[in-house]
């Protein structure tokens, strides 16, 4: 059921323009859309008041497995890792440096599993 009072200046609005002519009809159409925002304005802080404030959306995951970036990550050090540890301490250095990727792997994954 329509507002009275909006139908009665949606009306007025009309009356005005047929009136004063095309010449005032953008200055009309502005007043009366000041004066129904207006209105929305009032109306929507009534709800709230009566209901109280929307509750903040829930923050969304992030799309995709969150092990992904940690898995491109230990790709991307594991590679100038592997280079160094081979030339530098030979089978015995790629193997820690290895091990140590894979165990800084499976703490991610762990903690990511335990988030809610």
């Amino acid at each position: 059921m329509p507002d009275k009072r909006l139908r009665d200046d949606l009306q007025a609005t009309f009356d005005a323009r047929r009136d004063l002519g095309p010449d005032y009809e953008a200055a009309l159409i502005d007043s009366f859309v000041e004066r129904l925002d207006a209105t929305i304005t009032h109306r929507v802080r009534a709800e709230l008041d009566q209901h109280g404030a929307l509750p903040a959306p829930k923050r969304r995951r992030q799309s995709g497995h969150p092990m992904v970036p940690i898995a491109l990550g230990s790709l991307a050090i594991g590679v100038p890792l592997t280079a160094i540890a081979a030339d530098g301490a030979g089978p015995a250095g790629l193997l820690v440096t290895w091990l140590a990727i894979v165990v800084v792997n499976i703490a991610a994954a762990m903690a990511t599993m335990r988030r809610p």
